[in-house]
């Protein structure tokens, strides 16, 4: 299937590893036009590297930026003022006690999960308008709708951003311009594969073993029981960001495995 992303200009924050990096990965597969982002020039480079080689595109760039800093996203708009697909992947979490959740937790986690996706749609968003076409997608999360007692920050977050997202489509009415948001369950990403090898090597257990007990402990409602590859959430995104997504707008789309039992 030919997803029509041609040349089509993205940006994906937080897309030098995990998520990210597969959305990135993707899209350039289909032909686009992506702009890799993340905190380091090294990362940023081994990234474009990466990608250009299993992609055969050449049409990747990177730009540096802290999403924890609004300075640094004006940087990054000014050396990018429009993009066709705008993906706010970047977001940090962090198991914490909600005793122990500071005011300085709670302000860091919505700067960078939240305003990070907030400046760069005010950016971005009029444009897309103006341009008669535009993909905004936000990567939330299953904890936007089943909040983790151990890590309320990160899930409150993750919340905000569908009421983002489903705000910002009510204001596309007549365009062709979507925003959606994608919820990913729990994933192998680089951080959650090292969390699991860790846990495996402390229990002397094998990480097939610890998959098993977080699925039957910590998130007993999956359905397909295991975690998600990076690759999944990926291909959902790249097909939202495609044109031949154009009939889905202001969605909460689930890429969870089966985890969220409701069935709106």
């Amino acid at each position: 299937m030919d997803l029509q992303l041609r040349n089509k200009k993205a940006l994906i924050t937080g897309s030098t590893a995990g998520i990210g990096f597969a959305i990135a990965l993707s899209l350039a597969k289909e032909g686009a036009e992506v702009i890799v982002n993340g905190r380091t020039s090294t990362r940023v480079e081994t990234a474009i590297s990466q990608i250009k080689a299993e992609s055969g595109n050449d049409k990747v760039t990177g730009i540096v930026a802290d999403f924890a800093s609004a300075e640094s996203i004006q940087n990054m708009v000014l050396q990018l003022p429009e993009v066709d697909i705008l993906v706010n992947s970047v977001a940090i979490f962090e198991p914490k006690a909600f005793a122990e959740i500071t005011d300085e937790d709670w302000l860091r986690f919505y700067e960078i999960n939240v305003m990070s996706g907030i400046r760069l749609s005010r950016e971005y968003f009029g444009k897309m308008v103006e341009n008669g076409w535009g993909r905004i997608i936000f990567i939330s999360s299953e904890s936007a709708v089943q909040i983790p007692e151990e890590m309320i920050h990160y899930g409150v977050s993750k919340t905000a951003q569908l009421a983002l997202a489903r705000g910002l489509a009510e204001l596309t009415k007549g365009t062709a311009v979507t925003v959606n948001a994608v919820l990913p369950g729990p994933t192998l990403s680089e951080g959650v594969e090292g969390f699991i090898k860790k846990l495996a090597v402390d229990q002397n257990k094998t990480t097939a073993e610890i998959e098993t007990d977080f699925f039957n402990t910590v998130r007993p409602t999956s359905i397909i029981r295991r975690f998600l590859d990076t690759a999944e959430v990926a291909n959902m995104v790249t097909y939202l960001a495609s044109p031949l997504a154009s009939a889905t707008n202001g969605a909460a789309i689930r890429a969870e495995g089966g985890l969220l039992k409701g069935i709106l």
